[in-house]
């Protein structure tokens, strides 16, 4: 066969290749589209998804943000964590129960000398709210004290950011569901670390 049978033949070949490969992408966007709908990489869940976080060993959630949809009527959140102890050494971390039923207001404190390590909820559309666990990490000879609470840091439907104080650690957690709203306001517990 000549060169220009050979070119021509070629030249066929690049609108089917250039369809297969329209094709694939395509596929491909829709499966990813699938496995995480309104997927948002700045947040560690999407809209009434379970949510599932927990800082590495030895850290503590440093920074805690979340933005409200009334659509869904539900929070994205995205947290970051901060060393908090001795790498070196063995930490002990526990998980609660769940802290609240749907709509109900609760206060968590992480046990005695304890920091908040992660969390856990999930939602219910029939609720329009979020049941809660929280992961609390200790470490012997280490102390919290001077412990404080936050006012509330959002208003309703608000999104928000807060970030621990410097020299502090999040050790707790309180909140209440509004019907109305179908949301919750927060307020967050912190202490200085101390040898003991």
């Amino acid at each position: 066969m000549g060169r220009q049978g050979r070119d021509s033949g070629f030249r066929s070949c690049l609108p089917v290749a250039m369809k297969l490969l329209l094709f694939a992408t395509l596929v491909a966007g829709l499966h990813a589209a699938n496995l995480a709908p309104n997927a948002d990489p700045r947040y560690v869940n999407n809209y009434d998804q379970l949510l599932n976080f927990n800082c590495p060993s030895h850290q503590s959630i440093s920074q805690v943000q979340s933005i409200h949809d009334n659509g869904k009527e539900d929070r994205m959140w995205d947290f970051r964590c901060k060393g908090t102890f001795d790498t070196s050494r063995t930490v002990t971390c526990t998980q609660s129960n769940y802290v609240n039923n749907f709509d109900e207001a609760f206060s968590f404190s992480c046990p005695f000398h304890s920091a908040l390590n992660g969390m856990e909820s999930y939602h219910d559309n029939g609720k329009e709210d979020r049941r809660w666990k929280y992961n609390c990490c200790a470490q012997s000879n280490v102390c919290f004290s001077e412990c404080l609470w936050t006012d509330y840091v959002n208003n309703w439907d608000e999104q928000f950011s807060w970030t621990v104080p410097d020299s502090y650690f999040l050790a707790g957690v309180s909140s209440y569901h509004d019907n109305g709203k179908e949301d919750r306001r927060w307020k967050y517990h912190f202490c200085k670390k101390i040898s003991c």
